[in-house]
């Protein structure tokens, strides 16, 4: 089975096996003896076993049944003993996995497909119970576009900024993967913060009004939450200006307590 295993271009698969790359991922994860960590998408275990010589407890989840029976039958071989002994393997969709029932605090790290990336964030900020670090390497344009400030906002950078802050890593190469993606990645590290950005407004009516409010771009902000929200021209209007926005804003420009003021006008309204 070792020799016929091939990253699977449908699954999105780009192994990396740098070891100075994979070793300040650990390090910018902050990884301490006893972390509950949930890894997504093992591959061949490069990245598992710093985690797991680190003194993380990991549960590695992957999708690939033939990746997942290649640890499995070689876990000892790849790993050791000791540290076979602090890995829990997982054949399932991350999509599908219950965060929930994980005991205690957890971080979640990964050198993830490109095409996960928005589902997963969107996934791990939204749910019951958020991890504590989010350490991922992903597509650079993507890393940056999570980061970005206001004025480069998107519902994905808002969302998870509402409850993480988001920092940028060291740059990965494409050279570096096998095999090599089309672009550079880059990692992101997103630390839990004390209290979400936006409080006081519940976050399903929030969400509505983002995803009204990025549905188009290219449309001021006026536009587009009329068209979203089934409210006329005339009450979105009054609704921006109770909140001190231009009408001709667009949804990139828009800081959190900008969207907080929308939220409460729109629920108060």
């Amino acid at each position: 089975m070792k020799n016929k295993l091939e990253p699977k271009k449908s699954l999105g698969q780009h192994w990396l096996h740098d070891s100075e790359v994979l070793q300040d991922i650990v390090e910018l994860a902050e990884i301490e003896p006893g972390d509950m960590v949930v890894e997504v998408g093992p591959g061949l275990g490069t990245l598992t076993r710093p985690l797991l010589e680190a003194g993380a407890n990991v549960t590695s989840v992957e999708f690939d049944p033939d990746l997942y029976k290649n640890l499995e039958k070689r876990g000892l071989e790849i790993f050791g003993k000791k540290n076979l002994e602090r890995l829990n393997l997982v054949n399932e969709d991350i999509l599908n996995f219950r965060f929930d029932q994980i005991e205690g605090g957890y971080k979640v790290v990964a050198n993830i497909p490109y095409y996960l990336t928005s589902n997963l964030i969107r996934l791990l900020s939204s749910g019951p119970k958020r991890p504590d670090m989010i350490v991922l390497l992903i597509q650079k344009e993507v890393a940056e576009r999570l980061c970005a400030v206001a004025g480069n906002m998107s519902l994905l950078s808002i969302w998870a900024q509402l409850y993480y802050d988001c920092d940028l890593g060291p740059l990965v190469p494409a050279e570096l993967f096998t095999p090599p993606p089309k672009v550079d990645s880059e990692v992101v590290i997103m630390t839990l913060l004390d209290k979400p950005r936006i409080e006081g407004v519940d976050h399903k009516t929030l969400r509505k009004i983002l995803q009204a409010g990025f549905s188009n771009k290219r449309k001021t902000l006026h536009n587009s939450l009329s068209a979203g929200l089934h409210l006329s021209k005339d009450e979105v209007a009054e609704l921006l200006e109770a909140a001190g926005i231009s009408l001709k804003s667009r949804p990139q420009e828009l800081d959190h307590q900008a969207w907080k003021r929308i939220a409460v006008n729109y629920l108060t309204r």
